[in-house]
């Protein structure tokens, strides 16, 4: 595995398009990786993909008073993760060059600002900016991201298809730990006890696809709501509980019959730790 530090010794290092043995498979990561990320790189591998895994904590897409500062930086463990992983360039660069004088180009949509980017403004145009900036440093075929962000993923996947990026965008689904909580860099953020109720989250979740029966929107009201209740009542603060339809993210309606599928997302604190889970729920029919 080769380690590139700067943009020079990524265009000296990385083969352009017309000269490379297999397609490029881009794995943007922030570091503090864990077998989530190891996941992405074997979906890529398994794709018969050559990785470039690109690790950089974003400032763009922290707020003045979230977690920039403490986001772990675990850059050796990182380096033996990737190297393991089959990772063929890993790449550290530096904000100077990522971000350098930004001057406020944004990308935004309608979906950055709902959810988590009703509760973290402007988390998603960080995001997006410099991912699409990857997308241009790297010419790559294919990217891959987690399911885990669900929302990110559909905004980066809408993206690329508006902006007519020559790149295939592929979901990777959730990788847990045995008792079911979602792989995250920021677990390490939970004490002991915190972390024994943690997948509590998700478990709900799944109680929810088991109950899921909407005759019409005013039962997909009372769900969540039961929801919200259900996650204070161990615990947790949570931020919103909200029925998404798959193909807009946009929050199911009364217009969408009941059997419409749906992805149940969901963000909620425990302690000093967000937590974002998701859940696909199927089609009902009643």
């Amino acid at each position: 595995m080769e380690i590139l530090t700067s943009l020079g010794e990524l265009r000296e290092k990385l083969p352009a398009p017309g000269q490379r043995k297999r397609p490029l498979a881009l794995v943007p990561t922030m570091g503090a990786l864990h077998d989530g990320h190891r996941a992405l790189v074997q979906k890529a591998l398994e794709d018969e993909g050559e990785v470039l895994a690109t690790v950089f904590v974003n400032p763009l897409q922290f707020g003045p008073q979230e977690d920039f500062d403490r986001y772990p930086r675990t850059r050796e463990a990182d380096i033996r993760l990737l190297e393991s992983a089959g990772v063929s360039w890993a790449l550290f660069p530096e904000a100077s060059e990522l971000v350098g004088d930004s001057s406020g180009f944004s990308i935004s949509h309608p979906v950055a600002e709902l959810y988590c980017g009703a509760h973290r403004p402007g988390h998603f145009s960080g995001v997006l900016f410099i991912v699409s900036k990857l997308f241009h440093l790297t010419n790559p075929d294919r990217a891959y991201f987690g399911k885990k962000d669900r929302q990110q993923l559909f905004l980066i996947d809408r993206m690329v298809r508006e902006f007519a990026f020559p790149v295939s965008v592929r979901g990777v689904d959730t990788v847990r730990e045995e008792d079911g909580l979602a792989m995250s860099s920021r677990n390490r953020y939970l004490d002991p006890e915190e972390r024994l109720h943690a997948p509590e989250l998700y478990r709900i979740l799944k109680i929810a696809r088991e109950r899921y029966a909407p005759r019409n929107h005013a039962d997909r009201l009372d769900l969540a709501s039961l929801l919200v209740g259900d996650l204070k009542e161990r615990g947790f603060r949570p931020e919103y509980v909200v029925f998404v339809h798959p193909e807009t993210f946009l929050p199911l309606s009364a217009e969408n019959p009941p059997e419409t599928p749906a992805i149940l997302i969901t963000a909620a604190w425990l302690g000093k730790t967000r937590l974002i889970d998701n859940i696909d729920i199927p089609a009902f029919h009643g």
